[in-house]
């Protein structure tokens, strides 16, 4: 009975997006008991921009990043799965490395935003994830084109 090779980049798409499902319950976790507690959560006519400003900025943090899971990371996710496809499922040991340190400095971000939120540190490490990502993109582009 033979094995199916599972591509190595598969890994890291799979681990960001579980990781994604981490930050919506700890977004939630966070969220609804103090949602809870304000009288305009239950009211149809208060607006988002409402509910934001009475909800304390560690709460928002986590809902913020959530949200920029489903931004960058996306490319993540195309170029990740293209570089995998290009390369016909066999795997090539910068790809994986790349994809994983893409994957540690998202989750790195997640954390430096959801805890202290911290700008200038928090946007070093998404430079570096950009930059990850770039190179990824440039790898996978000399593949396809």
């Amino acid at each position: 009975m033979s094995s199916i090779h599972i591509p190595g980049l598969l890994r890291p798409i799979i681990a960001l997006n579980g990781w994604t499902f981490v930050m919506e319950i700890w977004m939630y976790a966070t969220r609804i008991p103090v949602f809870q507690h304000l009288k305009e959560a239950g009211d149809p006519s208060s607006t988002r921009s409402e509910l934001e400003a009475k909800t304390p900025p560690s709460v928002r943090w986590k809902a913020d990043n959530f949200n920029h899971l489903f931004e960058q990371p996306t490319q993540f996710y195309a170029v990740a799965l293209a570089l995998a496809i290009a390369r016909r499922g066999e795997d090539n040991p910068m790809d994986v490395t790349l994809a994983w340190g893409y994957v540690g400095a998202r989750i790195l971000h997640s954390l430096i935003q959801s805890t202290s939120n911290k700008i200038m540190v928090r946007f070093g490490v998404f430079l570096i994830s950009s930059g990850i990502l770039a190179v990824m993109t440039g790898r996978a582009a000399l593949l396809v084109f």
